[in-house]
């Protein structure tokens, strides 16, 4: 019972780190990377489709993506999102491709993303803890019911405390690693 409340904690934790590697991926650098358009979503036929299934994405230069749609017929669809989405590049559309050039970043704007970065972090860090808040109350509710006596709660109690240590300085380590990324020139 308690392995089974502790990996079940871990796990959620895990997601939560995922998740929040997953929004920083989007936050803009310098530096064109597919991760910043791949998961905008465009009207295609009438669904919202993800730009990643709409076409490839490419990086040809360090300040430029391009996107090459399957069905050329979505090249519209694909600049509308990407303006829609409010990322602070404009999309150039030759007909065949869509080109994105990634301006440099002001220092205003490098300031403004890193505070974007550190709420990620900070609601990653939420996440966590309600995820070991949850965990402690199974833990106790269990402890209550006879399935687990006074010194396994304690050392359930004391896993994930660990646990939740380990995955808030994970989440921090990402962040600081973005920020840095964010704020070098």
């Amino acid at each position: 019972m308690a392995n089974q409340i502790l990996e079940t904690a871990k796990g959620k934790m895990d997601g939560a780190l995922n998740a929040l590697a997953s929004q920083l991926d989007g936050v803009r650098t310098g530096k064109a990377s597919p991760a910043l358009v791949e998961n905008i979503t465009a009207l295609y036929y009438g669904a919202p489709t993800r730009i990643r299934e709409l076409g490839n994405i490419a990086t040809p230069e360090p300040r430029l993506l391009t996107i090459t749609p399957y069905d050329p017929s979505a090249i519209n669809e694909i600049c509308k999102a990407i303006l829609a989405a409010n990322i602070g590049v404009t999309p150039v559309s030759d007909g065949r491709k869509v080109r994105v050039p990634i301006p440099e970043l002001s220092e205003e704007r490098r300031k403004e993303l890193a505070k974007v970065t550190s709420r990620m972090a900070e609601e990653s860090r939420v996440a966590v803890r309600n995820v070991r808040r949850e965990a402690n109350d199974e833990a106790k509710k269990a402890q209550k019911d006879g399935t687990l006596t006074e010194d396994e709660l304690d050392r359930l109690l004391k896993d994930i405390q660990t646990a939740t240590d380990a995955t808030i300085g994970k989440i921090d380590a990402a962040a600081k690693a973005k920020e840095a990324e964010v704020m070098a020139v």
